[in-house]
């Protein structure tokens, strides 16, 4: 008798243990201990110090000093705004992609690479739970580095290059506070582009042991994408491919009345993509054998 509630008592204990290391606190404190998140974030941190000084060695430092005719890189040195929209500008399809895949798709995968992702399941724990766990704390992640680069970009552009209203290339200013409200509107857009690359990214790591399938497998999807989407003869069909909308932020900071209407069917397409891959995903990994 005594060593069935020994038993049962070591049993609750375990999987109180396991529920413990699926909380949201556990798997943040794991994110933030793994050399590639740390890799990520620096990467992020140092890009805008790379940008500036690549300024640095214009031999025309006047370059840019009216908007009339110019583009974002040549108003990049003008304020602090101007330099962080180009570094968004720069960095939102490629970076930013990148790390959504490697946030977001990597952790499940890492886990079966490590052999641990059994001995996770081992106790009354219900799949479902362990991947929105993951699922969560890479979606937050990915949107705090989403706000980090820009926001990094503009305190170290101030800085340097003033605190100055907002050039728009060939169309004057736009005051702080309009551009301001435009631009935490194109940071919030950016982040929801990201998504389908993430979550396809995650669809293709709960299939896989390898992270770097996951991650190479969603990027080269669309890669795949922005090469036909360069195909004119095309026509209609590019808008339903992933990223066609990718600059639609662009207009929000270059005209009064932007195009909010390839806003919200850029917004659309990225929220029905991410709900495919992540139905996917979840569908998949309840059905999958956990042999590692």
């Amino acid at each position: 008798m005594s060593e069935q509630v020994t038993t049962r008592g070591a049993t609750h204990s375990a999987a109180v243990n396991h529920r413990k290391a699926l909380t949201f606190r556990a798997e943040w404190a794991r994110q933030l201990g793994r050399r590639r998140t740390l890799w990520i974030f620096g990467v992020l941190l140092a890009l805008p110090v790379i940008f500036m000084a690549a300024f640095a060695l214009d031999p025309d430092p006047d370059r840019g000093g009216t908007a009339t005719g110019a583009r974002f890189s040549d108003l990049a040195t003008s304020s602090g705004a101007n330099f962080a929209v180009f570094t968004l500008l720069v960095s939102g399809e490629l970076l930013l992609y990148i790390v959504a895949a490697l946030l977001v798709g990597d952790p499940v995968p890492a886990e079966a690479s490590w052999s641990s992702l059994r001995y996770l399941l081992t106790a009354p724990v219900r799949r479902a739970r362990l991947l929105s766990s993951k699922l969560l704390v890479g979606l937050s992640a990915l949107a705090i580095a989403t706000v980090l680069l820009p926001g990094w970009a503009w305190l170290l552009g101030g800085l340097f290059y003033g605190t100055d209203d907002f050039l728009i290339p060939g169309a004057g200013t736009m005051e702080s506070g309009l551009f301001w409200g435009r631009f935490a509107l194109a940071i919030g857009y950016v982040f929801i582009a990201t998504l389908p690359i993430a979550s396809l990214a995650f669809l293709v790591g709960v299939r896989t042991d390898t992270p770097l399938a996951a991650v190479g497998a969603a990027f080269m999807v669309f890669i795949i994408a922005g090469i036909l989407d360069s195909i004119d003869a095309l026509g209609e069909w590019r808008r339903g491919l992933p990223g066609h909308y990718g600059r639609a932020w662009l207009d929000l900071l270059m005209s009064a009345d932007p195009d909010w209407v390839a806003l919200r069917h850029g917004v659309l397409w990225s929220l029905l993509y991410t709900t495919i891959f992540l139905f996917l995903g979840f569908r998949v990994f309840r059905r999958k054998d956990i042999l590692s």
